[in-house]
């Protein structure tokens, strides 16, 4: 059996293969990442609100310490994205969930802010590092029908590290915790899935189309997919060249794959920006609405709104982005977040009125979930090929974090000087924006990984090889 055919076999294998007990062993492992991610990321927000009592630092050092984090995921997620183009998506896996668990507990021991921001931007490297080989290890295991699905399931895992923040600040709280050791025990916990993870991502086979279609070891491919499948594949006995693959300058100089990026960075960078923004800035939304509110209860009304409408948004996207298109799922996310922010910004009075505003503020985040939240971190999984797949989403998450980090540092400052209105205002041209960026996408759904990335046409006329850095 020629090289080729093994090759082919073992991608064909790939994008028919029925859903089985492996996917969901990947889409559990990999979902927990996202699970720590989400829990991290948002924790902060309620943890700042008792850290400002405690050392009542500048408006400044605040939005350091929440978004010194997403500015570090740009690194991570680059980095690490690179990484694993070159060298393969095990040989990082669970490298960044040992950097978030040693992070987390660093953040809780730090003795001052200072050393706190050192932490959260540790934790930020693992986080970022996170997205692109995660994304990517279930994407490349994913079979044609169902992979929309599979991976924005590993990405809801996010759903439920939403709704653990603010529970586990609820019950801390509600115990009367000393407010020092609150906000230590908030953060600290972090460590404790993404602990619970490290050992079965480093025990994850090798992506099989990584190994045949990028190292050429097609008899390691063929016996990993065996390993979870019943298609008996064998290769040829002796050395199998590595096929051609893009350099970063190759990839990055690629007119096609420049317009890519604009339109997969593009639309996470805006998406970030508002929902970033909006969720770690959530309990200083809801104190400027209802000034009076203690912190439990500002605690309380944000879970409130995760579980009733952001909860059901994760739910909804994964259930229907296969049927209704992953780029038009995008579409329809951003045109409904923009609606929901400009009645918010619009109608009178509306912000000075705690329940109204809950119920659209509630919408804009299901929209949020079912939308571009969930797809921007699909779609970079799948429109690139396979030697600059986890290089592709990398970049996109970074992007995106950088949005994040915008968005973070800046949403006290536009509250404190626009109000509610000029902050959905705002947010209201971003998501507008992401549409016209959605627009430079192809729809990838219901295609083979080498379809919708144009693989095969990148096999039959190939770059120039180059050093693959």
């Amino acid at each position: 059996m020629s090289r080729d055919t093994i090759s082919r076999g073992v991608v064909d294998a790939l994008n028919e293969a029925p859903i089985g007990r492996f996917h969901m062993r990947v889409l559990f492992t990999a979902g927990m990442g996202f699970f720590t991610d989400a829990y991290d990321l948002f924790i902060i927000g309620v943890a700042l609100a008792l850290i400002k009592v405690e050392y009542h630092p500048s408006p400044f050092v605040i939005g350091l310490v929440g978004s010194t984090a997403l500015i570090a995921a740009l690194i991570g997620a680059t980095v690490f994205g690179r990484i694993a183009d070159v060298f393969g998506r095990k040989a990082v896996y669970g490298l960044e969930a040992a950097l978030m668990a040693v992070a987390a507990v660093g953040s809780a021991l730090s003795p001052n802010l200072a050393w706190l921001i050192a932490w959260r931007f540790v934790l930020g490297i693992g986080i970022g590092g996170d997205y692109p080989v995660s994304a990517v290890i279930m994407s490349e295991y994913s079979n044609r029908k169902n992979r929309g699905r599979l991976v924005s399931m590993v990405f809801s895992m996010q759903a439920l590290g939403l709704i653990m923040g603010p529970v586990v600040a609820l019950v801390i709280l509600a115990l009367g915790v000393n407010h020092d050791l609150a906000w230590r025990l908030m953060l600290g916990l972090g460590a404790v899935p993404a602990l619970g993870v490290i050992y079965l991502r480093r025990k994850m086979p090798e992506s099989p189309r990584f190994m045949a279609r990028v190292q050429g070891r097609d008899q390691a491919a063929a016996a990993a997919l065996s390993s979870y499948t019943h298609d008996q594949l064998r290769a040829d006995a002796g050395t199998v060249e590595p096929r051609v693959r893009l350099s970063l300058r190759q990839f990055v100089s690629n007119p096609r794959y420049l317009l890519l990026l604009v339109g997969t960075a593009g639309s996470w960078f805006m998406l970030d920006y508002t929902f970033y923004g909006n969720s770690i800035s959530s309990p200083l939304i809801l104190k400027a609405l209802a000034p009076h509110a203690t912190l439990i209860q500002d605690t309380a009304m944000t879970l409130l709104v995760f579980c009733l409408f952001a909860l059901p948004g994760y739910i909804f996207a994964f259930l229907a982005i296969d049927r209704v298109g992953h780029r038009r799922l995008q579409f329809l996310g951003f045109a409904g977040m923009a609606v929901a922010f400009l009645l918010i910004a619009l109608v009178p009075g509306i912000v000075k009125e705690v329940a109204p505003f809950v119920v659209l503020y509630g919408i804009s985040y299901f929209f949020t979930e079912f939308g571009p939240n969930t797809t921007t971190f699909v779609l970079p999984s799948e429109l690139y090929p396979v030697s600059a797949r986890t290089t592709g989403h990398g970049i996109s998450a970074g992007t995106g974090k950088v949005g994040a980090f915008i968005g973070t540092f800046t949403f006290p400052v536009v509250l404190s000087t626009l109000g509610l209105s000029g902050v959905m205002l705002i947010a209201t041209s971003t998501a507008v924006m992401g549409i016209l960026v959605t627009f430079l996408l192809p729809e990838p759904s219901g295609k083979t990984l080498e379809d919708a990335s144009s693989e095969d046409l990148l096999a039959v006329h190939p770059p120039l090889q180059a050093v693959n850095v």
